[in-house]
């Protein structure tokens, strides 16, 4: 998994990126032993992983925070559009701000036909705000057997579900998001690609 601090990316200092460029990890006999001594199943992990990064269309999932300043949400939407453009395809949920609502309109710049939106519960239980966002979407998943379960709790299903649909993750949160880190929890044990952008 990476883990990106979006904070020190932004207002980081140029000695802080010359100094991390210049630092190079190797391993020591000691750690090879014990890569070595890895069970099969995590070699078999690995293997999937990189297979997964080879991958020339993938399916990436972008899930995050629905509180992102105005800067992070077009990154985000940039991004979402050049992950297309390549050939990937995007997953999201539905959100009138945030990653999420950043993703829908990145892809939808791209090309609709290689965005999917799973939502939580239903169209008409999302507020106008997200059903007027959703407007030529072509691929949306709808849950009616959702519909008495609270948000939070379709919520959580729903961020399984995408994750469950995609190859790789990438995740914008803060290290408060108890939500959000459960789900890229759940992606670890799925032995998925995961990027995680802290916000703070």
């Amino acid at each position: 998994m990476v883990e990106i601090d979006m904070k020190n990316i932004l207002m980081g200092s140029e000695d802080d990126a010359q100094e991390k460029q210049n630092s190079i990890m190797v391993p020591i006999d000691d750690d090879m032993d014990k890569v070595s001594a890895d069970s099969p199943d995590t070699v078999d992990a690995l293997a999937m992983e990189l297979a997964t990064i080879q991958q020339s269309a993938k399916r990436v999932a972008i899930i995050g925070s629905r509180n992102l300043p105005i800067t992070h949400q077009q990154m985000i939407e940039t991004l979402a559009t050049a992950l297309v453009m390549q050939g990937n395809t995007i997953i999201t949920s539905g959100g009138s701000s945030g990653t999420n609502a950043a993703a829908i309109r990145g892809a939808m710049k791209a090309n609709p036909d290689k965005l999917k939106v799973i939502l939580p519960q239903t169209i008409g239980q999302q507020p106008s705000d997200v059903q007027n966002q959703l407007i030529g979407v072509p691929n949306i998943v709808e849950h009616p057997d959702r519909a008495m379960m609270t948000l939070a709790d379709a919520s959580r299903v729903c961020n399984r579900e995408i994750i469950d649909d995609c190859n790789q993750l990438i995740c914008f949160l803060s290290h408060t998001s108890k939500t959000l880190h459960n789900a890229v929890q759940y992606a670890e044990e799925g032995h998925k690609v995961i990027t995680v952008f802290y916000l703070d």
